[in-house]
């Protein structure tokens, strides 16, 4: 027998969880949030937000998810502090078991909002100039390296994408590809090759991030030859693409080859009735702040609606 029931359970809290909150909690449908291993999630390590409507003057990414979550609690959302490591979708109601069963619960709907991670090089420099310099979205802190010399790691489409979009703001963009080709579409490498800002290091791999404030440049070394040398930067963008955080739903929900939890057009519904997913763990093509936001919204209705209906 599970500790406790509700109508709804949020699992994850950013963007998209507390906004499904608000909506699920104004509704009267006594949601409950369980915030994960990264209350907040990616905002929490972005410094300012300036693209997010309503902000004219920006906001720092931690102060901006408390704004959210005081939101969502003032409209009545129970929070529980730990992270779900199993959920039983097999059954009706669904079984959610927190902290390796600490706690568990019963719910009627689920809404899985548990994001997405950008992945890291992991290498000294990346962790402690991240938000100074070092980022792995370009459309969230390109604006802030205006006229600036850019370095960025990858070979992708990700990569493809940063930085043909950084030279918007940027003097110089770097690539730096550990191959002597590219991963990229043709198309996504055509427009960066063709970019008069854009040049590339072939066979190379960053292994530190240099700086104490902010970062002052990259060490790199040719993975042929073994020479290493540094490359003067103000800004290190990671493009090796994300990673959804989506395991606990892993052989029940319909995914993507990479992990991204299919849903229904239009609407946030998965194949499992009752079980609704939306922000970066549903979304492999925009990943914002306010896109997240949206869909949270949408799956706090869908579940509203599929409680009405009884199905």
């Amino acid at each position: 027998m599970a500790d406790k029931h509700a109508k709804v359970v949020i699992i994850g809290s950013g963007p998209a969880g507390y906004t499904a909150a608000v909506y699920a909690a104004r509704a009267e449908l006594a949601p409950v949030l369980i915030s994960g291993p990264q209350p907040g999630g990616q905002l929490t390590i972005t410094s300012d937000v300036e693209n997010y409507p309503g902000f004219p003057d920006g906001i720092m990414g931690p102060e901006m998810m408390d704004r959210f979550r005081a939101q969502a609690e003032r409209f009545g959302t129970q929070f529980v502090d730990g992270f779900v490591s199993e959920i039983d979708m097999s059954r009706r109601p669904f079984l959610i078991s927190v902290d390796e069963g600490r706690e568990t619960w019963t719910a009627e709907t689920v809404i899985l909002a548990t994001g997405a991670s950008a992945k890291w090089l992991g290498i000294p420099g990346e962790k402690e100039l991240m938000g100074k310099g070092v980022s792995a979205c370009a459309t969230c802190d390109g604006f802030f390296f205006k006229g600036q010399e850019i370095v960025v790691i990858g070979g992708g489409d990700t990569a493809m994408e940063e930085a043909t979009f950084l030279t918007k703001f940027a003097s110089r963009v770097t690539v730096i590809h550990r191959r002597d080709s590219l991963r990229a579409s043709k198309i996504m490498q055509e427009k960066a090759r063709s970019n008069p800002k854009i040049s590339f290091m072939w066979n190379c791999g960053v292994t530190e991030v240099l700086g104490e404030n902010g970062v002052t440049g990259v060490r790199v070394k040719n993975l042929h030859s073994g020479e290493e040398a540094v490359i003067p930067c103000t800004g290190f963008f990671v493009a090796i693409g994300h990673e959804p955080n989506t395991k606990i739903a892993k052989g029940q929900l319909d995914m993507n080859e990479v992990g991204y939890i299919k849903v229904k057009p239009g609407s946030t519904r998965t194949n499992i009735p009752g079980i609704f997913a939306c922000g970066d763990a549903a979304d492999a093509v925009y990943r914002q702040a306010v896109t997240a936001a949206g869909t949270g919204c949408m799956a706090a209705i869908d579940a509203e609606r599929f409680l009405e209906q009884g199905e």
